[in-house]
């Protein structure tokens, strides 16, 4: 299946571009925002060839992929006009409380974590050089390297200002600016003096609390959500005439005024009691955390609330320098979810379970344990008993001897160098025996629990498959399409586009048309709308499935020189009038106008035949023959 088809594939089954009000990426999965999850269809989604698996949480429809998710996350904003800014509408007020936080914190620190990760990373890489002796620590070169790798989380407030504007909805540029106020030269300089003079700051008269936000998080985020509401409200009531300039300079001047006086010291106080209760369980019982999160970050996983643990520790590397919390626990946990799929790889006796064990492992070990997770160890069950065995048990073990990392980075294998630091190699040969006992200990865990080969999922599927298709292939009835438009019959082959030429899409016909109004060419139902008007699904009521595409690219015109005539879910009889397409408009555009005719569900019928020889064909003329 190709990735565009696989797009096509996962908006029909979310219930379509309408149901659709966002969409982002994580690193493995598809996350939609959907209008209503009860149009979904969980089971289909997980037919599909590249979907690992289906989760509905934390306010999100997730389609999991994997690695390759970025690929067909492209392949549907290029096809459809969606992205992660558009608003969630009537969704929101169906949110519990819980999943609307867990909604905020993922929207707000997934974008920046890619840049945290690069500088985390570079930092580690820094300490790498010194130790071996390539770079000195008094060099201007390990000065600029380490500034390079500072940046990120000294100018934190800078970027969660952008992602958490983004979040809520209001101006990002604005939202950036509040987060500099708080980390601006002058401020911190100002805030240096008045604490070795033992005086205060007043603004207007207020008191400024002398605190340091640069490397901070909650500040700001508090900032922004105070921000979503005064923006707007601004908005609003502001003439046109002067909105332009006005909405953001008293926004800025309201927003900045509390955040300095008010929202910060707050933030910066919820901060301060945040890393004092972590500090205290660190010196009384600094095993507990990397226990509970080694066994439980599976179950956190599948709720959505991992993400929840995230800002604590970027907040505790900020602050402290090192994260205890988030990092070292997961890091075991991952690497025992990959033992454990590893160990069905091994011990399954069925082919496609063998290789997605063996696959998926790999990459859980690598720190992606999505594909692991809902592939194999949640489908039977023993392996993630046997993951959380392993995880608990290193997390004990990292705990009891104080492990922690210096850098932001994914928990995985790969994640070593991050625990060397200020505690020496003792602190990055501990993480290495914790690695090694949550993989070997999950791993020889399952191999003893073992799995059922009678209830194998992937052999109860196959033959619901093969079931379905059977019933499928012998309750089809013949079907006739006729002509959809006036013009020039050519095949399918020709279309100058690899997803319609190649057959990927389906069988079917090409024309090049003289005429852009297109009728239906058969009787059936809507079963596909777009927003740029340039295709339309039809399901016939003899049960073909049928795409007819206007054009080439032509989903980049956003719907200009389309008109559509119909509604999806929309009955329609033969000869009914679909689409009017501005063919001039679209060629003065620099854009192919060849249509292509395709049953999208080919697999289910043996023959699909072109019943016109004739060059030029009308509407209304025989086409296809679907048998």
């Amino acid at each position: 299946m190709s990735k565009n088809q696989l797009a096509k594939s996962i908006i029909d089954n979310v219930g379509g571009i309408d149901n659709v009000s966002g969409l982002t990426h994580c690193a493995t999965r598809l996350r939609f925002n959907l209008k209503d999850d009860s149009k979904a269809n969980a089971d289909d989604l997980k037919d599909l060839s590249k979907v690992v698996g289906v989760v509905n949480q934390g306010g999100q429809y997730q389609v999991i992929i994997g690695p390759d998710v970025k690929n067909v996350y492209k392949s549907i904003t290029d096809d459809y006009s969606i992205g992660e800014t558009k608003p969630v509408e009537d969704k929101e007020e169906k949110k519990s409380v819980v999943s609307k936080v867990l909604d905020t914190i993922v929207g707000i620190f997934v974008p920046i974590v890619p840049a945290l990760a690069g500088a985390g990373m570079l930092k580690t890489v820094l300490i790498l050089l010194v130790l071996v002796g390539l770079v000195s620590s008094k060099s201007q070169t390990y000065q600029i390297l380490n500034l390079m790798g500072d940046a990120a989380f000294y100018f934190l407030p800078v970027l969660i200002g952008n992602s958490a504007a983004k979040k809520f909805k209001v101006n990002q540029y604005v939202g950036m600016s509040i987060g500099a106020i708080l980390i601006y030269p002058t401020f911190i300089q100002m805030v240096n003096q008045a604490q070795a003079n033992h005086t205060g700051i007043n603004l207007f008269g207020v008191p400024v609390t002398l605190a340091t936000y640069s490397s901070s998080v909650i500040p700001i985020i508090l900032a922004m959500w105070f921000m979503s509401y005064v923006e707007p409200f601004i908005d609003k009531h502001m003439p046109s005439a002067i909105k332009i300039f006005m909405t953001p300079l008293l926004t800025l001047m309201i927003v900045g005024f509390s955040t300095l006086t008010f929202i910060g010291p707050i933030g910066y106080w919820l901060g301060s009691i945040l890393g004092v209760f972590f500090s205290f369980l660190d010196v009384h019982v600094q095993w507990l955390v990397p226990l509970l999160v080694g066994t439980f970050t599976p179950l956190l996983v599948m709720t959505g609330m991992h993400y929840g643990l995230i800002p604590l520790g970027i907040n505790q590397l900020a602050t402290q320098g090192f994260d205890s919390i988030a990092g070292p626990g997961m890091m075991v946990s991952n690497i025992a979810q990959g033992g454990a799929a590893l160990a069905v790889g091994i011990q399954s006796k069925n082919k496609k379970t063998k290789e997605l064990g063996l696959s998926t492992g790999i990459s859980a070990v690598a720190g992606i344990t999505e594909p692991a997770l809902y592939g194999v160890n949640m489908k039977f069950k023993k392996p993630l008993i046997s993951s959380m065995i392993g995880g608990g048990i290193a997390g004990l073990f990292i705990g009891i001897f104080g492990t922690v990392r210096y850098a932001q980075v994914a928990p995985g294998l790969f994640a070593l160098p991050s625990f060397i630091g200020t505690k020496g190699w003792s602190n990055f040969i501990y993480a290495v025996i914790g690695c090694a006992i949550s993989f070997v200990v999950s791993f020889v865990a399952q191999l003893i629990i073992g799995i059922d080969e009678q209830t194998d999922p992937d052999k109860t599927e196959k033959n619901d498959k093969n079931t379905k298709l059977k019933d499928v292939v012998k309750n089809k009835i013949p079907d006739t399409l006729s002509s959809p438009l006036h013009g020039v019959v050519t095949s399918l082959k020709e279309v100058p586009d690899q997803v319609f030429s190649s057959g990927a899409m389906g069988q079917g016909i090409a024309i090049e048309p003289e005429d852009g109004k297109v009728y239906a060419p058969a009787d059936g139902t809507i079963t596909a709308v777009f927003d740029s008007n340039h295709a339309i699904g039809i399901k016939t009521n003899n049960g073909a499935e049928i795409l007819i595409h206007i054009g080439l690219e032509t989903v980049s015109l956003n719907g200009k020189g389309f008109k559509r005539f119909v509604e999806k879910d929309q009955q329609i009889k033969k000869g009914d009038l679909l689409l009017d397409a501005n063919l001039d408009f679209i060629k003065e555009h620099h854009l192919k106008t060849i249509t292509s005719i395709v049953v999208t569900n080919s697999n289910d019928y043996k023959n699909i035949t072109a019943l016109s020889k004739l060059k030029e064909i009308n509407v209304g003329d025989s086409l296809l023959n679907i048998a």
